[in-house]
């Protein structure tokens, strides 16, 4: 090879490489001592987080640490609301998302031990105002222990902007909302699959139960006497004006909003009550529980089935609205974290040793962050697998794919230059060389560009949430390699004539 292939190899290398380092936020792990001083972690943690928060463009962060089953230290960083410089505080109360089901499975099992409802006998016999829509399932077969294990059979649910009502704002009825979603996808009992219309539909089932509003069933029965003060399921006008703003993806504010359903994700909640919540079900807190049972606790940390697909990259199994992870030593811990249009929030907890972590953010950009700093966190705390810093090590990956991508795609657009210059190719859309390639080349574009075109369009984008920082470079090589794509097909190389 000549030393002019070299020079240009050499040259993408170095824009490459730059490009990487430049744009990748990649930290060092493990950088506190397992078993060190509870003020070098939090010492530690008021540089990181910050840091975290710069890059990433999280506007505010809550956290807070549980230790021997007691609550050791909160901390509020940056801000509510980010134009009127208002700052987040400990007492902030925000949207916990899907941490409300882990909240909400407490006041099942509360009734469980009442002997109002049975786990493992159909969830119809105790619904009497409400029916199933058709469905060529057995929806007989669907039992509390099914709906809180998201194994009956349901779908997801309305997620984004259709699921978003403004405090105040008339929104439709729970059973009308479930005659909408309820639709069995497959026969119960089959496989694990996220469903917040499974949760929604024990909402009703405690209503029915009680003859009680599920709001004020939850805050009566188990908010309060897991001393939750601050927290409730239906947003209240007098407070929803102190509720953070959310920030989506993109960095863009996002009004406070609540759902008409809540059971699944409409808990809004303080860093210190989630933290409060956790401690009840921890066997080494010196705190008495006085809403269930140690066997009920033991119940709902129990593996209900294993968990496939992404989500069973960072934990083992799914119990009753907790998810689970088998750690290296033996012990367990039990997690489960929230997602909503510009909020995402995590606690993780080791029930048996009394360590545990709450981490609430008004962004949608924030799980890198999360599986950092619970990343430093297992470490301190000698809990060393915690699933969710696989995050950690998959941007690195990414890193490296983007970083060969761009190699390639920046070798073919200097080759299409070249030939451009030296005439070796010319426009000529028509022309009969190389007709089966160039095919290849169109049909192509048109791909990438239809996929340009359907993930702009997208309310929610998986990997734009995992990766927020690195979606945007995979996003660039889409645009890129359509371009370079359609310029191949209508700039073929030509023949020179001898």
């Amino acid at each position: 090879m000549n030393s002019k292939f070299w020079l240009k190899f050499l040259i993408l290398i170095i824009i490459v490489f730059l490009l990487v380092i430049i744009s990748a936020k990649i930290y060092p792990t493990k950088i506190v001592n397992e078993g060190a001083p509870l003020s070098s972690f939090t010492s530690h943690l008021d540089k990181r987080i910050p840091t975290l928060m710069e890059d990433y463009k999280i506007p505010g962060i809550n956290i807070a640490l549980i230790k021997n089953g007691e609550k050791v230290w909160t901390k509020a960083y940056g801000y509510a609301n980010l134009s009127k410089k208002e700052k987040m505080t400990n007492t902030t109360i925000c949207r916990v998302e899907s941490i409300s089901k882990p909240v909400t499975v407490w006041g099942v099992m509360n009734l469980v031990e009442e002997g109002k409802i049975k786990l493992d006998e159909p969830v119809m016999d105790n619904i009497y105002n409400w029916d199933f829509p058709d469905t060529k399932f057995s929806v007989e077969k669907i039992t509390p222990r099914l709906l809180l294990s998201n194994s009956a059979g349901l779908p997801l649910g309305t997620i984004g902007e259709e699921a978003l009502y403004s405090p105040g704002e008339k929104m439709p009825s729970l059973e009308e909302l479930l005659t909408e979603e309820a639709v069995l996808m497959w026969e119960p009992a089959q496989k694990f699959s996220y469903s917040d219309t499974g949760f929604n539909l024990l909402e009703l089932l405690i209503e029915e139960a009680t003859a009680r509003d599920f709001s004020e069933y939850m805050e009566a029965e188990i908010l309060k006497p897991l001393r939750m003060d601050n927290s409730a399921y239906t947003i209240n006008t007098s407070w929803a004006a102190e509720v953070p703003l959310g920030y989506d993806i993109n960095g863009n504010p996002v009004p406070v909003y609540t759902y008409a359903m809540k059971a699944s994700g409409n808990l809004y909640s303080t860093v210190g009550d989630i933290a409060n919540f956790m401690i009840a079900g921890m066997s080494t807190s010196s705190r008495k529980n006085n809403v269930l049972a140690s066997q009920s606790i033991n119940e709902i940390y129990s593996p209900v089935l294993s968990i496939p697909g992404y989500y069973g990259i960072v934990f083992d199994s799914y119990g009753l609205g907790h998810f689970i992870e088998q750690l290296p030593d033996g012990r367990f811990a039990v997690s489960h974290g929230g997602q909503g249009t510009g909020w995402m929030t995590h606690f993780h907890s080791v029930p048996e040793t009394g360590d545990g972590i709450v981490i609430l953010a008004n962004s949608q950009r924030s799980w890198p962050p999360f599986a950092y700093i619970l990343s430093d966190w297992g470490h301190w705390s000698g809990n060393f697998s915690v699933g969710m810093t696989k995050i950690i090590l998959a941007q690195k990956l990414v890193w490296i794919i983007i970083g060969l991508l761009f190699f390639i795609l920046f070798w073919q657009f200097w080759s299409i230059v070249e030939g451009i210059v030296t005439s070796r190719r010319k426009f000529y859309p028509l022309s009969k060389s190389s007709r089966s390639l160039r095919l290849v080349q169109f049909i192509l574009f048109i791909i990438f560009s239809l996929s340009f075109l359907w993930i702009i369009n997208l309310e929610y984008f998986f990997l734009a949430s995992v990766f927020p920082i690195a979606y945007n470079w995979l996003f660039y090589s889409i645009i890129f390699s359509a371009l370079l794509l359609l310029f191949s097909a209508l700039f073929p190389c030509v023949k020179r004539e001898r």
